[in-house]
């Protein structure tokens, strides 16, 4: 397990931003790092939107402006922001059915799962 330290977060932090700039996904890293500090579930959930948010916005607008969005599609990004915001909401409702300490397993298993997952997709594929 990962230990709660600023050196830790930093470290957690650049190795998650460098997969999800290379890989296009660096959740599992975060989320391994956010499960260190023990955050009560609103904290992480919070914490992970916020994040999500701005990476994906910061991602949306490059995507824009090298192309590979166009001005037409830009309507799909309202309807994604709805669905995000209802699916936060939705979440949030369920996590009300955990303990902290299901939560967190849930975190963990769920990273385990994503993990095996990536190390595994491309043998999936064949």
């Amino acid at each position: 397990m990962v230990k709660d330290s600023n050196k830790n977060a930093i470290a957690g932090g650049v190795l998650s931003g460098l997969s999800a700039g290379l890989l296009g996904t660096g959740g599992a890293i975060r989320g391994i790092t956010m499960a260190a500090f023990k955050m009560d579930k609103a904290t992480f959930i919070a914490t992970s939107a916020a994040i999500d948010f701005g990476v994906d916005a910061s991602r949306a607008v490059i995507y824009y402006y090298n192309g590979y969005m166009h001005q037409d599609h830009l309507y799909i990004a309202g309807l994604l922001l709805i669905v995000a915001i209802v699916g936060t909401w939705i979440g949030k409702r369920i996590l009300a059915y955990f303990s902290q300490e299901q939560f967190r397993t849930l975190v963990l298993v769920l990273i385990l799962i994503i993990g095996i997952a990536s190390v595994f997709s491309d043998y999936i594929k064949m």
